[in-house]
């Protein structure tokens, strides 16, 4: 095998391999740019080393390790694999997210494989579970905590009721998250892992663009204080549930109840819960990200491939996927919690009470807790369940109202 790609994940692959030494798995080649930098005295002295692409496509490696993510040179690395009848192994979220669908009926094509285990959940073996153990069962939800530095910062907001920027800046600090997080912060992250999870699991293709992705930014302390004061804690969820010909997803912070799976992940933990028509309800917990774990993932992928390699099914009939491409809607129908800062005059409830009932919403609770400054006073509504389609432009002319202070937070409340 030719591992291309050497950093946090691949250093950690090539060590579980040269440590395991069982016959089964050869690392044979090495690629990385700058490679004279990354070579180190552990690795066996037969292993080729290269900066050249075209090195590992033409070398006599069965498999090949894709982990320098991104879609380019990737994607080029990954197809030329493959038409060369080279296996692939890869972490690269964003690769399958995009082109998974096209690059399996390539593999097939090609009478190799293609997989992607840990793309999703780091070292958590949710994909496989998903395409191999759960394959008999016809899934219609998903639904995880896939984004382990989202889910430190809202814990870490949780636990010491620290500010958003704190809780951001610490998880820079400790490494969880990047300089720039928008990726993370705002969704992107976790609507690609989605969109590989409904490939797996939901038999459908979405392209990450259309699945609906809001921000955890506007979050705050104060609003787990009333999270609190409804059985609930904030997490950023991301959904998947296909009813008939329509695929309904979403990313973004939401409430949960405290007691429920998602409410006690705490820090960089990932959760992925499934839901089957005949299996009903299965959960995976685990660390989602890190070298080591995410390497076993790998590592257990390369397993997969090689002993079917050894077993002499290289060469497989091409199959075509069976994938729907379903309508995608974000249009859930959920209760919804709405919280303001606004500078306390008489008549705001009934300003909010017009606008809410022009929208045929209904109010189900008004929470307000007391010592606030009243020039900047938070203070929630909760809405009876509603769809999003019928809330957003309630939201919108809410946020104009001359008492609001800053935009309405709106988070799906799910039970």
């Amino acid at each position: 095998m030719a591992l291309v790609g050497f950093g946090t994940v691949g250093r950690a692959v090539a060590r579980i391999l040269c440590e395991r030494n069982d016959g089964l798995l050869r690392l044979t080649q090495i690629c990385n740019r700058k490679v004279d930098r990354k070579k180190e005295a552990w690795v066996p002295s037969d292993v080729v080393w290269t900066e050249d692409f075209q090195a590992v496509l033409d070398s006599d490696a069965d498999i090949v390790v894709e982990l320098i993510g991104g879609l380019h040179p990737a994607g080029d690395l990954v197809r030329g694999a493959l038409n060369a009848g080279k296996s692939v192994v890869t972490a690269n979220k964003q690769l399958i997210a995009r082109h998974g669908p096209d690059l399996l009926q390539l593999a097939s094509a090609n009478g190799c494989q293609l997989e992607f285990g840990a793309s999703v959940a780091g070292g958590v073996p949710v994909l496989p579970a998903l395409r191999t153990g759960l394959c008999g069962d016809r899934l219609h939800g998903i639904a995880g905590i896939l984004n382990g530095t989202c889910n430190y910062i809202l814990s870490r907001i949780e636990t010491a009721r620290i500010p958003f920027s704190e809780a951001l800046e610490e998880a820079q600090a400790r490494g969880y998250a990047e300089a720039d997080a928008s990726e993370d912060l705002d969704g992107g992250d976790a609507r690609a892992k989605l969109a590989i999870l409904a490939l797996a699991g939901l038999r459908v293709r979405v392209s990450p663009a259309d699945i609906r992705a809001r921000t955890i930014r506007g979050v705050d302390a104060v609003d787990f204080d009333y999270a609190a004061e409804l059985g609930c804690t904030i997490r950023q969820i991301s959904r998947a549930d296909l009813k008939d010909a329509t695929l309904f997803a979403d990313v973004g912070p939401s409430l949960v109840p405290a007691a429920s799976p998602f409410g006690r992940v705490q820090r960089n933990l990932n959760l992925v819960l499934t839901s089957g028509q005949y299996g009903g309800d299965m959960a995976f917990l685990g660390a989602g990200a890190g070298g080591e774990p995410t390497a076993v993932a790998v590592v257990s992928d390369l397993m997969f491939v090689a002993e079917s390699l050894s077993a002499a099914v290289r060469a497989r009939p091409h199959r075509t996927l069976q994938l729907a491409s379903p309508k995608v809607s974000c249009d859930f129908e959920t209760p919804w919690y709405l919280r303001l800062v606004v500078k306390d005059q008489p008549g705001i409830i009934a300003g909010l009470a017009a606008i809410l009932s022009a929208h045929q919403l209904n109010i189900d609770a008004v929470l307000q807790k007391p010592g606030f400054d009243k020039n900047s006073l938070p203070f929630v509504v909760t809405l009876e369940p509603c769809r999003d389609a019928q809330l957003h432009p309630a939201q919108q002319e809410i946020s104009t109202l001359p008492f609001a202070l800053r935009p309405c937070l709106c988070l799906p409340i799910l039970r």
